[in-house]
């Protein structure tokens, strides 16, 4: 299956070869909690982005690494680009998993899924 979605003003779109999963998740961290997406995981090669010129930003901090995308025209968070962390915090320096905003999923309402929360304001 081929999921599709863009930001509010389609300057950045994506796709994912993959399903929408079962349930979605919700970051405590200081950034998620105020960021407001529900994300759905996939592997990096699953994710295919696409943005106009300049429209795809970038937001960095504290160990930078992790990359919050997010559109410089209309703001929505995108997706983000992190270490594969485990729920203990724990990581193996080498694998990582892309975070997508599944409100920004075409023909589909976040809103209604199940949510699992993850408790980034204690792990991170």
């Amino acid at each position: 299956m081929t999921i599709t979605g863009s930001c509010h003003c389609g300057k950045n779109a994506f796709s994912i070869e993959g399903e929408i999963p079962t349930e979605l998740t919700r970051c405590t961290c200081s950034f998620c909690s105020k960021r407001g997406a529900l994300l759905a995981y996939y592997q990096p090669g699953q994710f295919h982005a696409t943005a106009q010129a300049n429209a795809d930003a970038i937001y960095r901090w504290n160990t930078k690494l992790v990359a919050h995308h997010f559109c410089s025209e209309c703001g929505c968070a995108t997706y983000t680009d992190s270490p594969a962390f485990e729920q203990d915090g724990n990581w193996d320096k080498v694998t990582r998993r892309i975070g997508v905003n599944a409100r920004l999923f075409d023909n589909f309402d976040a809103a209604t899924a199940p949510v699992t929360v993850i408790d980034g304001k204690n792990l991170w």
